[in-house]
């Protein structure tokens, strides 16, 4: 089984990134950038998501882990619901609106793949040694094991 070294091997944290790296580029124009509160608080909710990942890697246990994981989850589902609110006020048009929920919906999906196998595995091993980024959950994760 693989093992991922890093945070920045996790799929759902490399979405996050691609999705605050949107939001940032979203809220830096037009009327959304004058929108303070706003602009602020999705630009927060969205470093939330890959912030928390990577702090629940190096929180040792997958218990832990999974218990950051989901903050992540929560702060994607708060970019989404704050999306609504930038398209209701005009500040970013349907197809932006679109993208962007589309890419924390890809993130989300990520992480309840990542959590689904997390709470499958034992809770105090260490997540180094557990993580399989492509486990779907279908597959016996002891078979090559003897």
């Amino acid at each position: 089984m693989a093992t991922i070294e890093k945070f920045e091997d996790i799929e759902s944290w490399q979405l996050a990134r691609e999705l605050t790296n949107l939001v940032y580029e979203l809220t830096n124009t037009g009327t959304f950038s004058k929108d303070i509160g706003l602009r602020n608080q999705i630009r927060r909710a969205a470093g939330s998501v890959m912030h928390n990942i990577a702090e629940g890697f190096d929180s040792g246990t997958n218990r832990e882990f999974t218990k950051f994981l989901r903050y992540a989850l929560r702060s994607a589902s708060e970019v989404q619901s704050q999306l609504y609110l930038a398209v209701d006020q005009a500040y970013i048009d349907n197809n932006q609106f679109i993208v962007l929920y589309e890419q924390a919906n890809k993130t989300k999906g990520k992480l309840h793949g990542l959590i689904g196998y997390l709470v499958r595995q034992e809770p105090n091993k260490s997540v180094r040694e557990l993580i399989d980024p492509y486990y779907t959950g279908n597959e016996n994760p002891n078979k090559d094991q003897k």
